[in-house]
């Protein structure tokens, strides 16, 4: 029963909010008493909590079997960002926003988990790219994994990135070929744009 109201508990908090989704709601949702959710979760912020950091783990190992694979670092970027839309392509602006300002605690503890995970993962990724005389070999692999982090954040504020003018989809491919085009080198622009034309066939 704990899975089954983490699985329900996620859905909901994607589509809806973590502040708009209240324990009655998803008691009610599940055809069960308020009492069998607290049997399992001491309050709502527990039952938040507990959710963030479940999304957040499968998300990590997801991004981590991808890594495994040791594909081309270009298109191992871009399967990454597949593997995050398919998961969370229900979700609107407005759960982080609220996570943020309503479970900040949960949200900053949330963020360190995700910059320690991707700046290791895009560190590794440049890493490659370099080697394999894909990406530029003058790079700073500290500074280009840090400023990818900011970016992939920054893209998520609404205030800037307004849903009314991009889509989740749009602004994820539109920052994903910002950043690499800053990085490749002429045999890497090759493979990029050859993914880029096969997306958008």
């Amino acid at each position: 029963m704990r899975e089954k109201i983490i699985q329900k508990a996620t859905e909901m908090f994607l589509n809806l909010g973590f502040k708009s989704v209240t324990m009655d709601d998803l008691a009610h949702e599940m055809g069960i008493s308020k009492k069998t959710i607290y049997s399992h979760y001491k309050n709502k912020t527990d039952l938040v909590q507990q959710t963030a950091m479940a999304m957040s783990d499968f998300i990590v190992c997801g991004i981590d079997d991808i890594v495994s694979l040791q594909k081309n670092p270009i298109e191992e970027l871009y399967e990454i960002k597949r593997f995050v839309m398919t998961h969370l392509k229900d979700e609107k602006s407005s759960p982080l926003y609220q996570l943020q300002k309503y479970y900040p605690k949960i949200h900053s503890a949330l963020k360190e988990i995700q910059f320690e995970s991707t700046h290791r993962c895009v560190a590794d990724n440049v890493k490659r790219g370099m080697e394999l005389g894909i990406y530029r070999d003058n790079l700073n692999v500290e500074f280009v994994s840090r400023i990818y982090f900011m970016g992939i954040t920054s893209i998520k504020d609404n205030s800037m990135f307004p849903t009314e003018i991009f889509s989740k989809a749009e602004i994820l491919d539109l920052y994903l070929e910002y950043h690499l085009r800053g990085i490749v080198t002429p045999e890497g622009r090759k493979i990029l744009n050859s993914i880029i034309n096969s997306n958008k066939e």
